[in-house]
């Protein structure tokens, strides 16, 4: 095998964020970058001789020639096989259920997920371990202290491999697989819903609107709703990936999925309304007019899971992350299971999967997931709530106009649990040093805001959330800033990692209303006085310059 030693020097910015790497592509792009980090991977992950590896992304712009590289440096360190998605093709959860059913040591996943794509967007790379789930702290750690003393990388001299035809390859010894990118993905879904219940939906004069934004979902919408599920051809839009997602902001929210909303919100809108992120993992879910949360959307799955065949037995826990809405809360006590809060991150989650202690789980930015794979799963969330519109119909054919519409099991939840009214503000790509210094002002202002009284609000205490894995016992500090209220209400402000631009500032907002007088209000309306809290405690206007938020949800 021709194997080259390349010299190189470490970069000082490869610390992984939330969910891996994130730069723009021209950061990407510089000779070595993609390749030291790639070596600091191997160089933690240590892969034993001849070990398979899972390889794929969502097709934004860099990811074939990524692929490449990748293929050559693990040919160069000694794996004996690299299972790829055709096209260079993977969702992320789709990536979680290869490495899962496979076996495979790890894989790697080039995304950016929600970040816009193209020449001049966005580019990523994380690393999943065996359970499929993206790598713990303590492997992402240890990989940014390596990329940070590394000298060379190794990588095999050789031609490139063709990712657009399924079958088998040979690069210097090492087997390249190129797989069926939905398959799999696609079966182990209708081994959990009930797609004759969906199928019978779907073909009764319901109508639904699937947005893949152009991003990796459009191959698998096809193959499940059209392929599977004979819904008509204009159930699904924007279904052909392109490297810069049209030119979209691939992120499944009222401010991003507009095409999607306009068409639910207008005349003659169909029933049911989703959308899907760049790289799969999250999902917005609306009704005729109507918005769902993603806390709210997390709820309504717990409360109705055995209405989905794999989960007929029962949920054996929940969790959701510090930010998430409480509203999961209510239904695990109801249920009488545990539901844990973590901080924001998926890989928080694998660990109480792995234990069996949860079985569902979400975060408030749209993403929501169970133990069948080990990432937040986009069509997973659509399809379980077309599980529960299907099973909450009538069954009897003449009575099907009285089904109950998504914000009708909307308004039944919140009639039983209560409503936790929720919204967050997202202020992005604020200047570094204004948005650190919101959150240093806020810290310090934690004596004399504690007993302050703010209209009919008193804050009860204030905290940095801090959490303790009850499975291996890891500490995570500075996980977000919580102002509690003596009524439940609450303020978190935390600085996102997910960005690749200055500094995202999220505030997150929630109030208990167990009045079903007053569950149609509109939640903007409702948390009205705790917004204008936030913003007179954290001084932001002042401090950032802004007026109001980029996205609201």
């Amino acid at each position: 095998m021709n194997i080259h030693s390349i010299p190189t020097k470490p970069f000082n910015d490869q610390k992984p964020g939330t969910s891996g790497l994130r730069k723009r592509v021209p950061a990407f792009q510089q000779p070595h970058y993609l390749e030291n980090f790639v070596q600091s991977i191997f160089d933690t992950i240590a892969a034993p001789p001849g070990a398979t590896l899972t390889l794929g992304g969502d097709g934004r712009y860099y990811n074939r020639e990524a692929i490449q590289i990748i293929l050559k440096m693990a040919a160069a360190n000694g794996f004996g096989r690299v299972l790829v998605g055709q096209g260079g093709i993977l969702s992320t959860p789709a990536a979680s259920c290869i490495i899962r059913k496979y076996q495979t040591y790890g894989g790697i996943i080039l995304s950016a997920s929600h970040n816009p794509g193209g020449p001049d967007g966005d580019f990523g790379i994380k690393y999943n371990t065996a359970n499929g789930g993206p790598a713990p702290e303590k492997v992402t750690e240890a990989i940014f202290a390596n990329s940070k003393k590394i000298s060379q990388y190794r990588i095999l001299q050789a031609l490139d491999i063709e990712l657009d035809a399924i079958g088998e390859s040979d690069i210097g010894g090492m087997q390249v697989q190129v797989i069926d990118p939905v398959v799999d993905y696609a079966d182990l879904m209708a081994s959990l819903f009930d797609f004759n219940a969906i199928h019978g939906l779907l073909n009764s004069g319901f109508r639904m609107k699937f947005d893949a934004m152009h991003a990796v979902t459009g191959p698998y919408a096809k193959e499940i709703f059209l392929n599977r599920l004979d819904a008509p051809a204009d159930s699904v839009m924007n279904v052909v990936p392109l490297e810069d997602f049209g030119g979209g902001h691939p992120d499944p929210n009222l401010t991003y999925a507009h095409e999607l909303v306009e068409i639910i919100y207008g005349d003659n809108a169909p029933d049911f309304g989703a959308a899907s992120d760049g790289d799969g993992d999250r999902n917005m879910i609306l009704g005729k007019h109507f918005f769902v949360t993603p806390s709210d959307s997390l709820a309504v799955i717990a409360a109705n899971a055995k209405l989905a065949p794999g989960y007929a037995k029962g949920v054996a826990g929940i969790a959701r992350s510090m930010p998430t809405s409480a509203a999961a809360d209510r239904v695990a006590a109801k249920l009488g299971i545990p539901c844990y809060e973590t901080p924001t991150g998926w890989k928080f989650f694998g660990n109480l999967m792995d234990a069996g202690k949860v079985t569902l789980c979400g975060e408030e930015s749209f993403g929501t997931g169970s133990d069948h794979v080990r990432e937040k799963d986009g069509l997973w969330a659509v399809l379980f709530w077309l599980n529960i519109l299907a099973a909450k119909q009538q069954s009897d054919a003449q009575q099907l106009k009285a089904r109950q519409s998504v914000e009708q099991i909307m308004m039944a939840h919140w009639a039983q649990f209560g409503r936790n009214v929720y919204s967050r503000h997202d202020y992005e790509a604020l200047p570094s040093d204004a948005a650190n210094g919101v959150m240093q002002h806020l810290h310090a202002s934690f004596n004399q805001l504690t007993g302050a009284q703010f209209g009919r609000y008193t804050i009860k205490t204030c905290d940095d959330f801090s959490y303790t894995d009850p499975i291996d016992g890891s500490v995570s500090t500075g996980q977000g800033i919580r102002i509690l209220f003596s009524d439940g209400s609450r303020i978190v402000f935390r600085l996102s990692g997910t960005g690749t631009e200055g500094a995202t500032l999220r505030i997150y907002l929630e109030a208990f209303e167990p009045d079903v007088n007053q569950h149609h209000l509109d939640a903007q309306v409702a948390l009205a006085e705790l917004i204008k809290i936030a913003l007179q405690i954290s001084e932001l206007t002042k401090r950032t310059g802004r007026d109001k938020p980029t996205v609201i949800t």
